[in-house]
C-alpha cells in the first residue's frame, strides 16, 4: 500500500472537489481520494506508487493543475 500526497491550485469549493476525487479515483489501484479544499492536498491510498504523470493528467482532466514546489 502507498499513500502520497500532491498539491492542487484552482480549487474552490465541493464541485470542485468531487470532480478531482473522480478523476483521480479512476486511476488503476486508487483506494481513497482525500481532498482538502483550504489546502489543496489531495491524499491518495493506493495498493502500489503512483505514476506522477497519470495523477498530473487526471487533475488536469478535473480542470486543475498539479502544483510542484
Amino acid at each position: 500500500m502507498s499513500t502520497t500526497t500532491y498539491s492542487v491550485s484552482g480549487m474552490t469549493c465541493a464541485h470542485c472537489v468531487a470532480s478531482v476525487t473522480e478523476e483521480i479515483g479512476e486511476l488503476r489501484g486508487v483506494r481513497s481520494v482525500v481532498v482538502d479544499l483550504p489546502t489543496g492536498a489531495v491524499t491518495i491510498d493506493s495498493d502500489d506508487a503512483l505514476d506522477d504523470a497519470a495523477v498530473e493528467a487526471a487533475v488536469e482532466e478535473a480542470g486543475y493543475r498539479l502544483v510542484y514546489t
